[in-house]
């Protein structure tokens, strides 16, 4: 009964597959082989009403994530099920809801609801301690409170926000800040997504190297196997780093981009991006040219379900710049990841960074940005995080390495902490 149903399984992951099947021993990567969605899953495959990865192939010597689980519910949401079939997938999305919120999908049974707003954030402690040569050790105690209301507009559109409040106890005064990040309308159709307003943007061909940060203007990405982002609008350099005077006093430029990147579940990731900016001032006054062209690539390699390995790189063509300013590039080795919603997960990371300051703008990496973010730096890290229960994950990093700056290079240590409690 089992490599029965395990085969019907196996056909479910390709939309419109007659293709044989093959059984495989645990297609859900957390999921108990006895589980409900199973049975779920085949009923689904048998009526032609769940997709898999969409290539035409299954992929039997790869287990499926909840991820990517998630992916295939989520696009069996927008075909219009009936009856019977409606109801197994909304059993699905309840128990995946947590998969498909993170993908931007509305699981309406499970809102906690005031009329049409749903509310999600965190609480975070911060623990930051770093070494400079020649400088005295810094410490940083921080706590957020980050607040993400979800409006509701109507089938295809949403309102988001991200509202952050920020005390850090290391001053005299416990200063809390607020901070309004994002506040902007997404509207889905099928596999395009269009943001508008002041929106999340973070850079999915180089896996965050150049920006994970907002920027006012509008983004689309579209496609299903290969996707197209196409972004526009005006990015403020020191939303999140400090050129200060060095910019001239003006620090906001106009921001073009367009990516170019496979589906994040593949087993061999590529993407290639191009970033524009300019500001005939602040621009200049940096390192003499009123355009920057920030181009980007990135390679990814699943060796296994849990081992991964990425690769990506960034360079500034523009402007009379150093070769160590103007160029970054990160290789990471990953073992397996932690999911917030699932106590006892834990996930490891060892990699090399060099940040060449003009070829990124924000990085996804907060180390980074706790360093010192005015500066080109350059060494290992390594990290481990873990989920002591659900919606409760801790987080340790240690990076090592050198600030690379005209007057010599300068030894960098640096112990980044935090607990995350995720609402």
């Amino acid at each position: 009964m089992k490599k029965t149903l395990l085969s019907v399984l196996a056909a479910s992951l390709v939309l419109g597959n007659s293709a044989p099947t093959s059984a495989v021993s645990n297609p859900f990567a957390d999921v108990p082989a006895d589980h409900w969605a199973y049975d779920a899953v085949a009923q689904l495959a048998a009526d032609g009403v769940i997709e898999g990865y969409g290539d035409g192939t299954y992929r039997g010597d790869q287990e499926i994530t909840r991820y990517e689980m998630a992916q295939m519910i989520a696009r069996a949401m927008t075909r219009g099920a009936k009856g019977t079939d409606k109801a197994l997938i909304d059993k699905l999305a309840a128990e995946f809801a947590d998969e498909l919120n993170n993908l931007g999908v509305r699981v309406a049974s499970l809102e906690k609801r005031v009329d049409n707003v749903k509310w999600l954030g965190r609480l975070r402690y911060r623990y930051n301690s770093k070494k400079h040569e020649g400088e005295p050790s810094a410490n940083v105690n921080q706590v957020l409170l980050r607040l993400e209301p979800n409006v509701k507009i109507n089938e295809h559109w949403t309102g988001k926000a991200r509202i952050d409040y920020r005390t850090d106890m290391n001053s005299a005064a416990n200063t809390t800040t607020s901070t309004l990040d994002r506040v902007y309308a997404q509207g889905i159709y099928g596999d395009t997504v269009i943001n508008l307003g002041k929106l999340w943007y973070p850079t999915q061909a180089d896996y965050g190297l150049v920006l994970d940060g907002s920027i006012n203007g509008g983004q689309v990405s579209f496609g299903k196997d290969v996707k197209v982002s196409l972004a526009i609008g005006r990015y403020n350099l020191n939303t999140y780093r400090d050129f200060g005077a060095a910019a001239g006093g003006a620090d906001t430029v106009s921001y073009q981009a367009i990516e170019i990147y496979n589906d994040r579940t593949q087993k061999f990731t590529w993407g290639v991006g191009y970033h524009h900016l300019k500001n005939d001032r602040c621009l200049q006054n940096l390192y003499g040219n009123d355009n920057a062209n920030i181009w980007a690539a990135g390679l990814g390699y699943k060796f296994t379900p849990n081992i991964s390995l990425t690769a990506s790189y960034a360079k500034n063509t523009s402007g009379d710049i150093a070769s160590k300013y103007r160029q970054a590039y990160i290789f990471a080795l990953n073992y397996k990841g932690v999911r917030a919603n699932d106590a006892g997960s834990f996930g490891v990371t060892v990699n090399y960074r060099h940040f060449g300051q003009y070829a990124t703008l924000h990085p996804t990496y907060d180390i980074v940005s706790m360093i010192d973010n005015t500066r080109t730096i350059k060494g290992w890290e390594a990290g481990f995080s873990y989920a002591f229960a659900k919606n409760i994950v801790g987080s340790a990093y240690y990076f090592r390495g050198k600030s690379v700056n005209d007057t010599g290079d300068k030894d960098y240590s640096n112990i980044f902490t935090e607990v995350n409690f995720f609402f």
